[in-house]
């Protein structure tokens, strides 16, 4: 069984909160947890199925590990790799940047050959403008979780979600083999 490299990063804890109940939801023994602080690009380039995690911060800001790691993203090859992503954000608080940061992020790994799963609808959610979203399709690019004004949805989010790419990256077991959590 080949392992999901799940690279996240996070100045306040709520991204990387996400991705270890990502993580426990897909099984610890399918994914390999990495904080894009401390990674190299020969870590992503081992994997074939990958989650990124990433916030926007403020005015639709890069949040400070992965902007530190932005130009390592922008020459890796991601041809032949599959990437599922999850950004954090403030719908109402920012409703004008709201999930900028994955919209950016996925700009650039699908321009150096990335396939996305793990699309997510925009219904449920209150914002004036998102790089995230995909224009036309009620769609953002990958789960959205605002923890700032929707944290109860969050859990449902994710189990959802989870089962959503374990399917889509045909993981052993598909959505039947995700737990479901209350967390």
């Amino acid at each position: 069984m080949s392992k999901i490299g799940l690279f996240y990063g996070s100045d306040e804890g709520n991204t990387e909160s996400v991705a270890l109940r990502i993580r426990t939801r897909l099984g610890e023994d399918r994914v390999d947890l990495f904080d894009v602080a401390d990674v190299t690009q020969l870590e992503i380039a081992n994997y074939q199925n990958l989650i990124f995690g990433i916030p926007t911060w403020d005015f639709g800001q890069i949040q400070s590990d992965w902007e530190e790691f932005w130009e390592d993203v922008r020459e890796i090859d991601f041809s032949g790799k599959t990437v599922a992503l999850f950004g954090l954000g403030d719908q109402f608080g920012y409703g004008d940047y709201f999930l900028d940061a994955m919209g950016m992020l996925h700009d650039v790994i699908v321009g150096r050959g990335a396939a996305i799963v793990g699309l997510w609808s925009t219904e449920g959610y209150e914002f004036e403008a998102s790089k995230a979203e995909i224009a036309g399709e009620g769609k953002f690019m990958g789960l959205a979780i605002d923890e700032d004004q929707q944290e109860e949805l969050t859990t449902e989010r994710l189990n959802l979600w989870c089962k959503q790419i374990a399917d889509e990256l045909a993981l052993e077991g598909g959505a039947a083999s995700v737990v479901e959590l209350d967390d």
